[in-house]
């Protein structure tokens, strides 16, 4: 059986673990206490996934992977690399839009309160930070959605069709 090798899998699933936790973050940080610190842990977060996105990229771009099962049919392998290019693009968009907001607020962007991240030259009323939000906040509904989707898919390729897709990534 032909698999991942084990740094594409630890990014896999590094980012699995932090994307869903974000996400959580994200969706939750209104109902949690405000002495949490919960936006400073998000970015800093969403900060990580798109540094790490940046290397799983170069990577990927160095590596093949490995064939999806030969009786797959054609429009199956399609939307399984179209949700694959979807998911780079949402782990390096969902970053970028919510590091252009920070840059238009007052407080400092830093990462895990350890080094300050230098911020874009917006201002609150710039076209770019309002478009930056709603997208932001749009997206993130859109890719829990898509998750459910590859998380189902997944299961049904290792529980119903009993074949090696998802054996491939663990």
């Amino acid at each position: 059986m032909d698999r991942y090798n084990s740094l594409a899998r630890t990014l896999h699933w590094i980012l699995a673990i932090l994307i869903l936790f974000n996400l959580v973050l994200g969706f939750a940080h209104e109902a949690l206490p405000k002495d949490w610190k919960v936006m400073p842990v998000h970015k800093s977060v969403g900060l990580t996934v798109m540094a790490l996105t940046i290397g799983r990229v170069l990577w990927r771009f160095t590596r093949k992977a490995p064939p999806l099962p030969a009786a797959m049919p054609a429009w199956e392998k399609g939307a399984a690399h179209a949700t694959h290019f979807a998911f780079y693009a949402f782990m390096l968009v969902m970053p970028l839009t919510g590091w252009i907001m920070s840059s238009a607020g007052s407080r400092p962007l830093n990462w895990f309160f350890l080094f300050d991240v230098p911020k874009f030259a917006v201002s609150k009323g710039d076209a770019i930070v309002g478009i930056s939000g709603e997208t932001h906040e749009i997206l993130a509904f859109v890719w829990a959605a898509l998750i459910v989707v590859h998380v189902l898919a997944a299961l049904r390729h290792h529980f119903i069709l009993k074949d090696s897709v998802l054996r491939r990534m663990i």
